[in-house]
């Protein structure tokens, strides 16, 4: 069992030595820290810290690093993440303030990430896949030919001509509009496809083929909005950090460039009661990122389902910054688009 002055020791190291990138000795802590206490003391904290195999020394210096464990000692004693000034908030709200749209938006927010927090920044594109068929409209263009309009529950449209194969007046288009909404409202673009690719009852055989196009249109914007990609940048910030990964780097950038590894590592994420989720060095190996760190919060996009935002470094990390940064921006991005 840790006291609070082991704890307080354990924090002063991580501090130190990701501000110093050297190991921390008991003489170190004495001089930049006020614990009242002799090196001798300090020593013996530290000597316990060791056992618990929270800290551990490199090589034969007599200094101490903090372990993967002690990171998330260290993290898990946070109980509050510390709000960015207030020139902060005003840096992200100016910048973040000037896109256009959604996709500069979120080119935006990786680079200001990378640059609040000196690491590698990746956001997830929010999906509409959970969207719901809110009209279907069938447009008459020619005897063969008809333009098919989806809106849904989000707002957005989307359109496809569809050669019919056949003539289909206006009374027999008017009747499958009413059919195709009773079949594919209220369900997501999934099940709607699913629905419409399936015997309708009441529709007749010679009109499959409207039925058909439409449901191959609802399958292809599924696919096409699902969530499974990633905006990144800041890849320099994690080369520039090389020498805090015991071999190359390679590795890790190449389990990054697998945007499936990074998705699946975020479905896992949950955030704590801080608004943030971490994980530290192990805790990543089955993602071929057992030597980093990822911080990663939520945000949310009105008719999309919940995407996440966060940092790739190495457990050499400024946590209580870099926690602080994700989170701020991620509540702005969840603020600004629900307000839009």
């Amino acid at each position: 069992m840790v006291s609070e002055r082991g704890l307080a020791v354990l924090r002063a190291i991580v501090q130190d030595y990701v501000a110093s990138r050297e190991p921390v000795g008991s003489k170190t802590i004495v001089e930049r820290h006020s614990f009242g206490v002799s090196a001798a003391t300090i020593r013996n904290d530290m000597a316990l810290l060791e056992e618990e195999e929270l800290i551990a020394a490199p090589h034969t210096s007599s200094g101490r690093v903090p372990t993967d464990k002690g990171y998330r000692v260290f993290v898990d004693q946070l109980t509050e993440v510390r709000p960015l000034t207030s020139a902060q908030r005003h840096a992200i709200e100016t910048f973040l303030g000037e896109a256009g749209d959604l996709d500069e938006l979120l080119s935006r927010t990786v680079r200001l990430i990378a640059q609040l927090t000196r690491q590698l920044a990746v956001v997830q594109v929010p999906s509409f896949a959970s969207s719901r068929v809110r009209h279907v409209e069938l447009v008459h263009l020619s005897p063969t030919r008809v333009l098919c309009i989806l809106i849904t529950d989000s707002g957005q449209v989307e359109q496809r001509l569809a050669d019919l194969g056949g003539e289909v007046d206006e009374a027999t288009l008017a009747a499958l509009r009413v059919r195709l909404n009773e079949v594919a409202g209220g369900l997501t673009l999934t099940d709607a496809a699913a629905a419409l690719s399936g015997e309708i009852s009441a529709v007749d055989p010679r009109h499959a083929e409207v039925l058909h196009t439409l449901a191959a249109t609802l399958a292809e914007q599924a696919r096409a909005q699902r969530s499974d990609r990633l905006v990144v940048a800041g890849a320099a910030n994690l080369v520039r950090t090389e020498q805090d990964f015991s071999g190359s780097i390679l590795g890790v950038i190449e389990a990054i460039e697998e945007q499936v590894v990074l998705l699946r590592l975020f479905g896992e994420m949950a955030a704590e009661p801080q608004g943030v989720a971490v994980r530290i060095g192990r805790e990543n190996e089955p993602f071929g990122l057992g030597e980093t760190s990822v911080v990663s919060s939520a945000f949310t996009v009105p008719g999309r389902d919940l995407a996440r935002l966060g940092i790739v470094g190495p457990t050499r990390m400024d946590y209580t910054s870099s926690m602080a940064a994700v989170r701020a921006v991620a509540r702005y991005l969840s603020r600004t688009l629900g307000e839009h």
